[in-house]
């Protein structure tokens, strides 16, 4: 995401040790006008759709901007080392048409694409939480279009976020972050208290797009990112809760109904708050980032609870020498400093290869949110790095080689969040 007045773009950054520009932004795409705040990336259809006639797996990008609702469909086939823009789909035109705005994830369905939307209005004229729900796109043959709303049924949820289905169960699971007219601006705490902010985890029947379930998790909780088990055969998801700070497990019942269960809490200190979560495709281990903490958390998930293996930090308020001083006597870390770069903000979005050996970090959340708890972001950049991961016993360490500087861009600082890898990725394909 670009600073001030210019347009958001996509980086391209080589990621072979062999190459010569390893670790490096080798094309920038930049998208035709300011005001998206670019934020989750998707594929028109990961590899469960490989072999479906008009159906290229991981052949475009699907790029929502959250604040303009614009959905940018970018070419990473043709030219994987220069994508360029395919279409975009003007966010006035689906909140005239389906009443959505703030787009936030996409996943691929087996005729379909499905992409959350957090509420409805504009950045000028105001955002509210009305409209939050789900929208259906026609990914064959390049079109993209506008095909309906996805959700049927009298019911609807109060906020949106994310989402992750099981086919062979019938189910989907999505989440929530809160208010649109709050979060856009920064968190004030005070609209916790106020009702503002998530606390629901939701349950749907694939089948007939209805909602049949609510999980409530509790005042404040705020359920992110919704990961099932990559196994189709497993019925076993997983959230984290950005506010207690807990990793929820959600499992079927006897009775057709769903449970939600605290099976990871991060111990509170003067900062908290868990992030993203990520499964490595054999379902063994689940990773999760602590944003304010600063840390990324691996955890075994093969034994009756997930178990911390490896934990590192990337930063976060907790660094030594920052303004944060922790009053119950513990040590904080040092600054993480790479190839002579002190990396601004904490673990936010994480990403791990296919074969679970790479974990590749970035330290932004979004705009209002980084200014407000890690300024020094806003004019020093983001940055990614990389940790190489133990896949036997567990175990994370820095690569001391890769460093993306984004502080370093031709048009100045900027801030990276979400990454997506050609072939796909633990977080991107999901089994039929």
């Amino acid at each position: 995401m670009e600073k001030g007045t210019k347009p958001d773009y996509l980086a391209t950054v080589d990621v072979d040790p062999k190459s010569p520009t390893y670790s490096q932004v080798i094309h920038r795409l930049h998208m035709a006008e300011p005001g998206d705040e670019l934020h989750h990336l998707g594929w028109n259809a990961c590899s469960s759709c490989r072999g479906q006639t008009g159906r290229p797996t991981h052949s475009f990008i699907v790029a929502p901007g959250v604040l303009s609702g614009n959905i940018h469909i970018i070419d990473v086939k043709s030219d994987p080392k220069a994508p360029k823009l395919h279409k975009t789909i003007p966010g006035p035109e689906i909140l005239s048409k389906v009443g959505a705005a703030l787009p936030h994830t996409t996943h691929c369905a087996p005729d379909e694409l499905i992409m959350s939307f957090m509420g409805s209005g504009t950045a000028k004229d105001g955002f509210k939480p009305e409209g939050a729900g789900f929208v259906s796109f026609d990914p064959r043959r390049g079109t993209f279009e506008i095909k309906r709303r996805w959700e049927a049924g009298p019911k609807a949820p109060t906020f949106g976020y994310d989402f992750w289905y099981q086919l062979r169960h019938d189910v989907m699971i999505s989440s929530e972050w809160g208010d649109p007219d709050c979060f856009t601006k920064g968190f004030n705490p005070g609209h916790v208290s106020e009702g503002k902010y998530g606390n629901k985890l939701y349950v749907w029947n694939f089948k007939d797009h209805t909602l049949k379930q609510e999980i409530d998790l509790g005042a404040g909780a705020i359920p992110l990112e919704v990961r099932f088990l990559h196994n189709p055969e497993k019925p076993v998801a997983f959230t984290g809760c950005a506010l207690s700070s807990e990793m929820i497990q959600i499992t079927p019942k006897s009775d057709g109904q769903w449970a939600a269960k605290c099976v990871i809490k991060v111990d509170p200190i003067p900062v908290t708050g868990a992030g993203p979560d990520r499964i490595s495709m054999d379902d063994r281990f689940l990773y999760l980032s602590n944003w304010l903490h600063g840390d990324v958390r691996q955890y075994d998930l093969s034994g009756e609870e997930p178990k911390l293996v490896g934990q590192f930090f990337v930063g976060g308020s907790m660094k030594r020498g920052g303004p944060v001083k922790r009053t119950d006597g513990e040590e904080q870390p040092e600054a993480l400093v790479v190839k002579g770069v002190e990396i601004q903000g904490g673990a936010q979005m994480v990403q791990l290869s296919l074969d679970g050996k790479r974990l590749y970090v970035s330290t932004s959340l979004f705009s209002s949110w980084d200014k407000q708890f890690y300024p020094d972001m806003a004019t020093r950049g983001a940055q990614m790095i990389q940790l190489d991961v133990d896949t036997e016993k567990g175990g994370l360490t820095l690569n001391p080689d890769f460093l993306v500087d984004f502080g370093q861009e031709p048009d100045g600082p900027v801030l990276c969040h979400e990454m997506r890898l050609p072939g796909g990725d633990c977080t991107s394909d999901i089994f039929l």
